[in-house]
């Protein structure tokens, strides 16, 4: 048995105990809530390693709630569950703080593999660079590379799974431009499409910029991609 806890939150019962049996059978412990607002009570008597939630539930849906939960600092992996699968709306969902997007129906193996995927990002394992110390310095914040933590004078930075990848990826060539394409590939997210990339960096300025409009460290190279180039 995994000690990874996993949250399910759908208003489907048949879908929750279907997830439930499936995600229990592959290892995971699991906890599931028909509503946001069990979610929440069940969010103050745990802390999951991961969340998969339902975007159209009924009082507050699971834009709504990913967005508030991002805000509160919970940086675990979210995935969010909707029958409406257009691009335009994997956009939203990245764009309230979620990691990734599942269109209904689904194989619950794909979920499966998505959740493995997103947990291993947590702590990113990057390959070693010999030109790429192992401290890189942005401003007053320090990205530790090998462990993949960034920190600060209050201390950690709490990142989403997606926002550590993304700087994972930059840090292992400072200085380089990268393309959209590139990133997109890195991240596995050829699916979701490059604006997804966009969508990432946005958020990670936040993290690491002091005014996100004006980065210092995380630049867009008009028609190339980006490039982080990493200063005090």
């Amino acid at each position: 048995m995994s000690d990874e806890h996993i949250l399910v939150v759908d208003d489907d019962p048949r879908l929750l105990r279907l997830l439930q049996r499936y995600l229990s059978e592959n290892g995971y412990r699991v906890s599931t809530a028909l509503d946001a607002q069990t979610a929440r009570e069940v969010l103050q008597r745990i802390q999951p390693d991961a969340l998969v939630l339902d975007v159209t539930m009924p009082g507050e849906d699971g834009l709504s709630l990913t967005n508030s939960l991002r805000r509160d600092g919970l940086s675990l992996p979210i995935l969010l569950l909707t029958a409406r699968g257009e691009p335009a709306d994997r956009i939203g969902g990245l764009e309230a703080g979620a990691d990734d997007y599942l269109g209904k129906p689904f194989e619950p193996r794909e979920l499966l593999l998505r959740l493995r995927a997103h947990l291993r990002r947590m702590v990113p394992s990057l390959p070693a660079v010999d030109e790429v110390p192992d401290v890189l310095r942005l401003g007053e914040l320090e990205f530790d590379v090998k462990r993949g933590l960034l920190s600060g004078p209050q201390g950690a930075v709490h990142l989403t799974g997606g926002e550590s990848a993304l700087l994972g990826v930059l840090t292992r060539q400072p200085g380089t431009v990268l393309s959209r394409e590139a990133i997109a590939r890195a991240l596995e997210m050829d699916e979701i499409g490059e604006r997804a990339v966009d969508v990432q960096v946005t958020r990670l300025r936040r993290r690491i910029e002091a005014d996100p409009k004006e980065p210092r460290f995380l630049h867009t190279v008009r028609g190339k991609g980006y490039v982080l180039k990493p200063g005090r």
